[in-house]
């Protein structure tokens, strides 16, 4: 069944521990503790820190990260109840596609010449070539009834000239 504690689904918890690294951060990490840095905005989780993920990336030096766990509201409905539960305001900025592509271009920008990112949702887009990274595993996670699959995509980032 689907769990919005992501990593609590055995498959996902045991790719996702394959990767670990003592170097890795979770932007949106809700209770999880598997990233050595974490971070959610719902401050009843227990996280390192408890700002926009947007805001959260910018702590962090560029190549200075070797695993990031991408694990975001995967929709701008989810988004939307996310704020409403803390009693945010959620703007357009929030649940428009550059919303993400925001926080994705951060990933790029702090993941180390060898870094892997881990991303979930109902897509495999993950970060994807235009920023640099080739998938390297994909993981489909069947929830069975209606339920939407997760789409888990590893990704490395590909050395220049790979992909010329």
């Amino acid at each position: 069944m689907p769990n919005k504690n992501t990593f609590s689904i055995d498959p996902i918890h045991e790719l996702v521990s394959r990767y670990a690294t003592d170097n890795s951060i979770d932007p949106f990490a809700n209770g999880s503790k598997l990233a050595t840095t974490t971070n959610d905005i719902d401050e009843e989780h227990n996280t390192d820190y408890h700002l926009n993920a947007t805001d959260f990336m910018d702590l962090f030096d560029d190549w200075s990260t070797d695993l990031v766990l991408f694990d975001p509201p995967y929709s701008p409905r989810q988004v939307a109840e996310v704020y409403r539960k803390l009693k945010k305001t959620v703007t357009a900025a929030e649940t428009r596609s550059s919303f993400w592509a925001n926080i994705k271009n951060k990933i790029a920008r702090v993941l180390s010449p060898d870094g892997v990112v881990i991303s979930f949702g109902w897509n495999t887009n993950g970060l994807g070539k235009s920023r640099g990274f080739e998938p390297i595993e994909i993981l489909i996670v069947h929830h069975g009834a209606q339920h939407n699959d997760t789409l888990v995509t590893v990704e490395k980032r590909f050395s220049r000239g790979h992909h010329d």
